[in-house]
Parts: structure tokens; sequence; C-alpha cells
């Protein structure tokens, strides 16, 4: 046998160890197959009202109307069904966003949205991304979750349904694209 051959065994034998090693590392942590879920849901943010969802927790005096740069909120907002205030209640995104641009409006998003009803109770998905303001559509990185979405990744395809600054009303939809592992 050649150097070659020699050298594609040893491939050969490396590459089957590491996927047994990963069989056993999730296998360890109660990991079963790995799968996609796609999730569709509303995030109902009010800025407004006796009772709001976002609050302003820091910024600047020096605050530019049309970027608000530097401003930083604290979110704790429902996430909804669809997308009108009465439809089923599937859980709440919580965590921070703030103002990142000088020169147009967009957000860093650091939230987590644990969700409260049906299949995923209990489990939480992570996001942190920017979302700018230029774009229709934009996506956001899914970095991680709990529960059912132990070791996701992937990606929300985040629209803005409904902007009106007169009530303060938001609502954003969300269309998740998640690979994450099962539980065994």
């Amino acid at each position: 046998m050649g150097l070659a051959g020699m050298v594609l065994i040893v491939i050969s034998w490396l590459a089957l160890g590491r996927a047994e090693d990963a069989a056993d590392w999730r296998q360890s942590l109660g990991l079963g197959k790995e799968t996609v879920s796609h999730l569709h849901f509303y995030f109902h943010e009010i800025s407004t009202d006796d009772n709001p969802t976002v609050v302003k927790v820091g910024g600047t005096q020096k605050t530019d109307p049309s970027t608000l740069f530097g401003t930083v909120w604290m979110e704790d907002s429902p996430l909804r069904e669809g997308p009108e205030n009465t439809s089923a209640l599937v859980g709440r995104a919580q965590g921070l966003t703030g103002a990142d641009n000088q020169s147009e409006f967009g957000l860093i998003m650091a939230l987590a949205f644990g969700f409260t009803q049906g299949k995923y109770n209990g489990s939480s998905l992570s996001i942190f991304g920017r979302k700018g303001a230029a774009d229709p559509v934009q996506q956001v990185p899914v970095v991680g979750g709990t529960g059912l979405f132990r070791m996701a990744r992937g990606f929300a395809m985040v629209r803005t349904f409904l902007l009106s600054p007169d009530t303060g009303l938001a609502i954003i939809e969300y269309n998740v694209t998640v690979v994450h592992y099962e539980s065994n």
C-alpha cells in the first residue's frame, strides 16, 4: 500500500471517529436528532399608555430626532399569533434594543422570545442582530435557545406590519427558521 492509500485510510478513520464523537456528545447532553422548525408570530409593542411594553432607559441629551442614535429601550412585549390585539398570546419578547446608527434609524436588538403556549411552552429563542430601516424585510440572526430550542441557530425575517407614532403602537411580523436538536 502506498502513501496515498495510507493517508486515505487515516482520513477515513478520523472522519468516522469524529462522527461517533459528535453522536456521543449530543447523547450525553440529552440531544436527539437535528430538526428545522418554522415559526410565525407578531411582536406587539406599546410605547405610550399607562402600561407600556417598552420604555426608554438611556440616551443622550443631544439625540438626533431622525436617528435617535444612542437611545436604549427595555422590552417586555407580547408575542401573538396574529396582528390583532385580540389574537392568542403565545409568549413574550424581553430584552434590549438600541438605536445604533448616526445617519439613519436602525436598531441593535438583543431579545429573548419566551414561549408560553402550545408545543413550545417553556422554550425560548434568543436573537441578536441589527434591524435597519432601509429594507422592508430584514434578517436577524437566531443565536441560541432553551427547552425544545436547545443549541438553536437560524434567522428571523422581520417586517414592520404597523407603526403608529400617534398611538405608540408597533406590530412587527416575525417569520423564524430555526435549526435545533430534539430532546431524547
